[in-house]
């Protein structure tokens, strides 16, 4: 949107950032030279900061977004909070579907899906299961990719992580989701409504059929799914433990 071009440079500059700083940061990434008839932060560079911002391909905004914070984050620790927070804020405030997570524009989605997939990425790591944990971040990361999400490798990943959950608390390293369905102990339906689950990444994610198309939204069903499993099968182990 036109307004969040507008906030990041405004919100770099609260959080300390001076334009000629901005400048460089935003010409490296855009690949570009910065305007030499420019001198003076204010209101040259300034002005020149505004432009390149406005007038750059959308995706190319979370970019620059992502390499102010970087910049802050490696001198001024505390001022990349700032930017961090305040970016975030202004995500939610205008209804705007990212968010900054450790310095990385990231797919927010519903609440529902940001909180389920925090959630099984946090449990999945104190608990040790680590791969499964990686899985779910690379979920995020292909949703979140940019220009065009990677919705079937964010279903692909989110169904692997519930594999390697799966696995682990059945102490069943070789076998599928498919066959390790019925061994995780799932109260009927929900067995069948997971061993479908499973079955729809296979067809829709894995073995992609002529003019078949996955919607981000089918997607965030899916990875929110495999998730909340996830972050269930792991918790009950603990507390049978």
């Amino acid at each position: 949107p036109e307004g969040l071009r507008f906030a990041i440079p405004l919100i770099a500059q609260d959080a300390g950032m001076t334009p000629t700083a901005m400048r460089r940061t935003i010409c490296a990434i855009l690949l570009m030279r910065p305007d030499p008839s420019n001198w003076s932060d204010y209101p040259n560079i300034w002005e020149e900061v505004n432009a390149l911002v406005a007038d750059c391909p959308w995706f190319k905004v979370y970019d620059i977004a992502e390499g102010l914070h970087a910049a802050l984050a490696h001198h001024h620790p505390d001022r990349a909070s700032v930017f961090h927070d305040r970016l975030n804020e202004f995500f939610r405030e205008n209804g705007i579907g990212w968010q900054m997570a450790d310095g990385r524009i990231v797919y927010r989605g519903s609440e529902a899906f940001t909180e389920t997939t925090r959630e099984a990425a946090a449990v999945l790591t104190q608990t040790g299961r680590s791969a499964a944990a990686n899985e779910v971040h690379e979920a995020l990361a292909d949703i979140s990719r940019r220009p065009k999400p990677d919705v079937t490798g964010a279903i692909q990943h989110s169904i692997a992580a519930l594999e390697c959950t799966a696995r682990d608390v059945t102490g069943e390293p070789n076998l599928t989701l498919g066959r390790l369905v019925p061994r995780i102990a799932l109260t009927p339906p929900l067995d069948t409504a997971v061993e479908k689950l499973w079955g729809y990444a296979s067809e829709r994610a894995r073995h992609i059929r002529q003019g078949q198309t996955v919607s981000t939204a089918e997607a965030e069903l899916v990875v929110s799914v495999a998730c909340a499993v996830c972050t269930f099968l792991a918790r009950r182990v603990s507390e049978d433990r």
